[in-house]
């Protein structure tokens, strides 16, 4: 894909930058001279100087100001755009330097479908060197209209005249070679339609300033089959002239490249018997036929392409890693992974490498032995597990057996594969409330209490089991803490208070932990009396370690892995270990020190997750802060459990409380491995290097996580080691060992099998980016703990300029300079990487919380390649668009303001929050509606629940929100928001191609710094 971009193109190599007398250089995009540096990335942020706005169809441009004097091209100062003060002049078309730049297709040395280039003035380049007469590449000459073009059914002739509304007279004759028409884009705002590949054309402004020269050949003709001429500009309402500095419409659009997968991907079933497919995009719904290969639901690569060499990889920059969820849920069509019970001898193994049994090993002599796959070493092969082979070498019984024909499947674990040597207990679940003044008078505890009686009958069970076998114990805490025995045999419950928290104990083992059903009357009193016992207590400070201590040790008396569900309302301070302090400090922002905000203020709790995950004990924590908790240190145990965080800021009862108890109810409800400890193999030549996610490892192989849920991802990083083979490729094997909720101990496989490349562009042409970036969003989130916020921004934009300027510089065609070419699979990384650039981890704006960011980091820490493709790139859906009767959800556009309509609806979701963005000049039928009020001026801005209403639009978008909550791991609780209210603010914070009130670049803006990036690289 080629996005052309209005920077002259660079000079032959070694030789020093010309120039221009008259060109004030220290003016020319913030660059003083030749000499001086490359600007930071920081200064770009800014607007472009000259740069205009396009105003929404119908509103006129105010007239220039009659005083400015004409300026000649020479003394125009370059950072400015100098038709900014002509108006829109007629443009005569008489020879001169302006040339018309030509589509050249970016992956077209593969075949992909070519896509187009995108150009801009060389006047406007905001971030280049000083334009040059040189030619760098070979390519076209230096000024070139700002516009795409393809070649034209006909050519004007010499001396014919485009003509725009009237102005004063330009200050050159700017015109174009014979054989391009100029072409200007027709359409904004609201009211664009649909733009094939992406590529409206760009507006065709001459390019004032820039320095006559001699006139120069054409580029080489190039047949595009996605040309698609466009209308000239005297075939357009004057309303629709307007210049615009790149138009967002010609640069590559999510939305369309989502689209386009849906249709072309959507309809078949993805099957995986072949070695290094790409799968559909996580946006694309399809099913998924297992054939050999774990399912992508399961697995998903940066690349299913791996170079041979790590010299290489070295020179792709390409990070090689995969996104693994091993207990991922499926959808109600696929069948969940077979469970293979091969009695008391286990599962069988590779006696080397310890890999598992998969469809890629090689039987061998009759099927009396086999050849790993993994390290080639010859194994026997037991008796009992013999075959005979067919004609093919392969085993007759091979598609009757799970672990021979599919790539997931499970083994059950003999009792070697458990603690102790013993088969476990079931896990038991224990429920710690704070009962500190502030959690008895937000409400929290009386509504949590009451939640409890129903909820605790939707505890997770295995298969067709008629009810759970997971055990459950309750514990209260403020300063001191309550244990409670709710034996079945007791009339009422008991309770014992600990109130030496320096040296935690249970005191008592018999009746803490009971089944739900056996002790059903005594649990539901006790849940009675809790909120009475409390409701006037005058406790404000609370303990938080000893309570994950208590939890620890009450598991590990009952001996048996568990999880502990902590509802926490304020920060520590109470005389105790793990006694927290207030540090929050937003002075700390954008300094060296900025990093201490993300470490926890003690390493009291990382030695105390170590005991959690040696026990097996996860912790999900739900905090209800009315101020600053220390997420960064609170969180700590939960993310080395594998446990969640959740937080509810002001919780307030009316407000909140549909989305904690729907929180709740899943986080409770879903399946967990427990006690579980997960290795990645791989075949001779890479080796897993690197890992992100909620775990702990004590060595640099096993993955050990005291609970892991199907939302949790693990993501892993390979390196080299060795050469790798093109006939024989890549083999990943990820094995989890876990405790089920029965108590069953198992181990999960999966297989996948990558292919290797020796040519650059084959690694290219089998990337996905939503993996890429969420591996690099992972990667940059983890960096902050060590390095400043900074420079882990420009690492990530090195690297991503790196990737691209190794494509452009290896596989694309030839071609100038001034051109941005794109891989076809990877031209969503740069608006992706922006969007992880302006994120509040890396680019907090003033609203911020320090805990938002330390909460938001790690979150996206386990976060699956879906969730991260919206949480970074947000969908907005309008409304009013589609028709009342249409059941599918409304096509999304591009989150950006100028895409939104003040007569429209639109619905923006993230995967943590919900929008409804009303514009002011909505239709009032639609108002009463929606909100059963006659105009926009009576709707309640910041309204949670939308009222029930019996009418087909209000049902549509109930049953439109509902699925969309349905579709993510946390429930979205709705915000609405009216245009011009001060919520909007924190609607456009989610406009993510928009420039960001923090400072974070418009996409527009951030793709020509990398353009700027990619053409260091290569001079």
């Amino acid at each position: 894909m080629n996005v052309n971009q209005s920077a002259a193109p660079v000079p032959p190599f070694g030789q020093p930058q010309p120039i221009y007398p008259g060109y004030h250089q220290s003016n020319y995009g913030g660059q003083p001279g030749t000499t001086a540096p490359p600007t930071s990335y920081g200064a770009y942020n800014g607007p472009v100087p000259g740069y205009q706005q396009t105003l929404p169809q119908g509103v006129s441009r105010a007239p220039p100001s009659s005083g400015a004097p004409p300026v000649s091209t020479a003394q125009a100062p370059c950072g400015q755009t100098a038709y900014g003060q002509f108006g829109q002049g007629d443009v005569q078309n008489s020879p001169s330097s302006t040339v018309q730049m030509q589509r050249l297709p970016g992956s077209q040395p593969f075949g992909s479908p070519l896509a187009p280039v995108v150009s801009q003035p060389a006047v406007l380049q905001p971030y280049g060197p000083p334009p040059t007469s040189a030619q760098g590449f070979g390519g076209p000459p230096v000024s070139q209209p700002n516009h795409v073009s393809s070649p034209p059914p006909q050519a004007l002739p010499p001396g014919s005249q485009v003509t725009g509304p009237p102005g004063p007279p330009p200050p050159m004759h700017s015109s174009q070679q014979p054989g391009y028409q100029l072409q200007q884009n027709g359409s904004f705002g609201p009211t664009r339609g649909p733009q094939p590949n992406y590529g409206s054309p760009y507006p065709g402004a001459p390019t004032f300033g820039s320095q006559p020269g001699p006139p120069q050949p054409l580029p080489p003709k190039r047949l595009d089959p996605d040309a698609i001429p466009s209308p000239q500009l005297n075939e357009l309402p004057p309303q629709q002239k307007t210049r615009h500095r790149i138009d967002p419409d010609a640069i590559p659009s999510p939305i369309q490249v989502i689209e386009d997968d849906r249709n072309n991907r959507g309809s078949e079933p993805f099957v995986t018997g072949v070695r290094g497919q790409v799968p559909p995009l996580v946006t694309t719904s399809f099913l998924v036929k297992d054939q050999g290969n774990a399912s992508p639901r399961y697995i998903r690569c940066t690349s299913y392409n791996i170079p041979c060499t790590s010299d290489m990889a070295k020179q792709a920059q390409v990070p090689l890693a995969a996104v693994i969820k091993p207990l991922a849920r499926l959808p109600p069509e696929e069948a969940s992974p077979y469970v293979v019970d091969h009695g008391e001898s286990g599962p069988l193994r590779c006696n080397r490498c310890k890999a598992y049994m998969c469809p890629f090993m090689q039987f061998i002599e009759g099927g009396r032995r086999f050849q790993c796959y993994f390290c080639s070493c010859i194994n026997d092969v037991p008796p009992q597990y013999f075959q005979h082979l067919d004609h093919t070498g392969k085993r007759v019984d091979a598609y009757d057996r799970p672990e021979l024909s599919l790539g997931s499947y499970e083994f059950l674990a003999t009792v070697d594969y458990c603690k102790n040597n013993k088969f476990p207990s079931p896990p038991a679940f224990i429920f710690m409330i704070d009962v500190s003044y502030n959690a008895i008078r937000t409400g929290l505890v009386r509504l949590l209490c009451e939640e409890l009686k129903s909820l605790l009958d939707y505890l997770p069970r295995e298969g067709g089991a008629e009810e759970s076998a997971i055990r459950v114990g309750f514990v209260t805490y403020n300063k001191v803490l309550h244990f409670y025995n709710v034996k079945s045999s007791l009339a009422q419950p008991q309770m014992m208070v600990v109130s030496d928290v320096a040296d935690m104990f249970v005191p008592l083992l018999d009746g803490f932990l009971v089944n739900v059903n056996e002790s059903r009357a005594v649990i539901t009193s006790l849940l009675d009396q809790i909120p009475e016992m409390f409701a006037d207590t005058r406790e404000t400070e609370t303990v938080f370690a000893p309570v994950i201590q208590a939890g620890m040790e009450a598991l590990k008396a009952a001996e048996c892995a568990g999880k502990l569900f902590l509802f926490h309302t304020s920060l520590p301070i109470a005389e105790a270990p793990g006694k927290l302090k207030n540090r929050d400090d937003r002075k700390l922002i954008n300094t060296d020190k900025e990093k201490t905000l993300f470490q926890p203020q003690t390493g009291a709790y990382q030695t105390l997750a170590k005991e959690c995950v040696a026990q097996g004990c996860c912790v999900d924590l739900f905090l209800f802060p009315n101020q600053y908790v220390d997420v960064a240190t609170l969180s700590v145990v939960p993310q080395f459990t594998g446990g969640s965080v959740y937080k509810y800021a002001c919780f307030q009862v009316e407000n909140d409380q549909e989305r904690f108890l729907s929180d709740l109810r899943r986080d409770v409800q879903k399946v967990v491995g427990f006690d579980a400890v997960m290795r990645v193999r791989t075949s001779t030549g890479i080796r897993a290097v690197d890992f992100f996610g909620a775990f702990y490892m004590s060595n640099t192989t096993d993955v050990k996580l005291a609970g892991l849920d199907g939302d949790k991802t693990v993501t892993v990083e390979f390196k080299h080691d060795d050469r790798l083979n093109e006939e024989s490729g890549a083999l990943l094997q990820c094995a989890l060992l876990y405790t089920s909720c029965a108590g069953q101990r198992r181990l999960r496989i999966h297989n996948l099998a990558l292919n290797c490349c020796t040519l650059l562009a084959d690694l290219y042409r089998n990337c996905e980016t939503d993996t890429l970036i969420n591996y690099m969003a992972k990667f940059a989130y983890r960096g902050v703990l060590n390095s400043p916020v900074k420079s882990v921004r420009d690492t990530l934009i090195t690297q991503c300029a790196q990737i691209l300027a190794c494509y452009r510089k290896n596989c694309a065609s030839p071609s100038s300079a001034g051109q941005l070419i794109l891989p076809e699979c990877m031209k969503l990384l740069p608006v992706y990487l922006n969007c992880v650039l302006k994120s509040d981890v890396l680019q907090p704006g003033a609203e911020v919380t320090t805990d938002d960011r330390a909460y938001v980091r790690q979150l996206v820490t386990s976060m699956d390649v879906a969730e991260t493709n919206v949480f970074f790139y947000p969908r907005l859906l309008p409304l009013t668009k589609s028709p009342i009767e249409s059941t599918t959800e409304p096509p999304a556009i591009r989150a950006s303001e100028e895409r939104l309509s003040n007569g429209d609806i639109y619905l923006l979701e993230n995967g943590l929050n919900l929008f409804l963005w009303v514009g002011a000049s909505v239709q009032q039928g639609v108002v009463q509606s929606l909100f059963n009020v006659p105009s926009f001026s009576q709707i309640t801005s910041g309204l949670s629940v939308l009222p029930v209403l019996d009418n087909p639009l209000s049902k549509k978008v109930r049953g439109l929100i509902d699925s969309l909550r349905a579709q993510r791991s946390r429930y979205m609780k709705l915000i609405v928001v009216k245009q011009e209210d001060k919520l909007e603010m924190l609607f456009k914070h989610f406009l993510v191609e928009d420039k960001s009130l923090s400072g974070g670049a418009s996409y527009v803006d951030f793709l020509c710094h990398m353009h700027k990036e990619i053409r260091q690289l290569l001079s």
